[in-house]
């Protein structure tokens, strides 16, 4: 498991410093996103992509647990109000679930991909103003061993945060 980190660094070369410390320190780049403000220069950063910068997961998950809700309820409908024989098709309640829940994750997921995410709105004003936002994703056992490293070798950037509930998968 892992921990995601928040830091506001002041600018692009501080941001590169930054991420050269963190590849020294056995970080790895999938692990380092950087976001700035649309249209700034992310020159030699690993810039964050959609999972890290839309609602996208989450939009996923809910669609998931929606859509496998309304097919449970669906196919017990469809299942005690047989049309094809005169007994229930308790079949059809798993086809149903299993058929909604994948059409609401998808569903939902195209609407959570054009939704900023939500983790990050406490840092919309920063990265406007120019400021650059790294998310570095570490082991649970090297959160203290990364914040003193970044606390020491940059007092220019500021600790923005700590997220405890980071997805394995983006």
């Amino acid at each position: 498991m892992r921990k995601r980190i928040f830091w506001l660094l002041p600018d692009l070369a501080s941001a590169r410093r930054t991420m050269d410390d963190l590849l020294l320190a056995r970080i790895e780049n999938s692990h380092i996103h950087f976001v700035g403000r649309d249209g700034a220069d992310m020159t030699g950063l690993h810039e964050a992509n959609l999972f890290q910068t839309s609602d996208i997961v989450h939009a996923a998950e809910m669609g998931l647990m929606v859509g496998g809700g309304v097919g449970i309820v669906a196919g017990v409908v469809v299942a005690m109000f047989p049309i094809v024989s005169d007994s229930p098709q308790w079949g059809l309640v798993g086809v149903l679930a299993v058929l909604g829940a994948v059409f609401g994750a998808w569903a939902a997921s195209m609407i959570g991909s054009s939704a900023p995410n939500s983790r990050l709105r406490s840092f919309e004003k920063d990265i406007e103003a120019g400021k650059l936002l790294l998310m570095v994703d570490v082991p649970r056992g090297r959160v203290e061993e990364v914040e003193a490293l970044l606390q020491k070798a940059h007092p220019e950037a500021s600790f923005a945060g700590l997220d405890p509930a980071v997805p394995a998968f983006p």
